[in-house]
């Protein structure tokens, strides 16, 4: 496939991500850090985010089903992962953790379990978008682009 072609089809669905939400100026701050010296900075940084967020995600559905939920414990890894979204500019799931924040101080789990159904939905949307966006970058490297 020609190289100008896959260079326009990664810029449109790299803005059809911020348009959408999915991203915001966080992540292009990300790439601004990616250079000649670290050509894979932030496919790196993604990455640690989807095994960080996997790894919050197992702990808050642990957390959500014991019989005595502690509100603490699950505000502490959603707080974890709205900071780890935050710093590639995950917004939408960024969003929904904010308001898992809320429901974890007002100690309702309907909303809690609300908001993981939620977060576990955004999160597999972004993930698949941000390797459908690297699968992308990777064709007009072998292009020539």
């Amino acid at each position: 496939m020609d190289v100008v072609l896959l260079q326009r089809r990664f810029s449109e669905y790299l803005t059809s991500l911020f348009n959408e939400g999915f991203l915001d100026e966080q992540f292009k701050q990300l790439q601004e850090l990616q250079d000649e010296n670290s050509p894979d900075f932030v496919f790196e940084v993604v990455t640690l985010f989807f095994e960080d967020s996997e790894r919050l995600l197992n702990e808050l559905a642990k957390a959500l089903v014991q019989p005595s939920i502690d509100f603490q414990k699950v505000d502490a890894h959603v707080h974890q992962l709205k900071g780890s979204s935050s710093s590639i500019g995950a917004g939408r799931v960024k969003d929904v953790c904010i308001h898992f924040r809320n429901f974890c101080e007002e100690q309702n789990i309907e909303g809690c379990l609300r908001c993981m159904q939620q977060i576990k939905h955004e999160y597999s949307l972004v993930k698949n978008k941000l390797e459908n966006l690297f699968r992308l970058e990777q064709q007009v490297i072998q292009a020539g682009g």
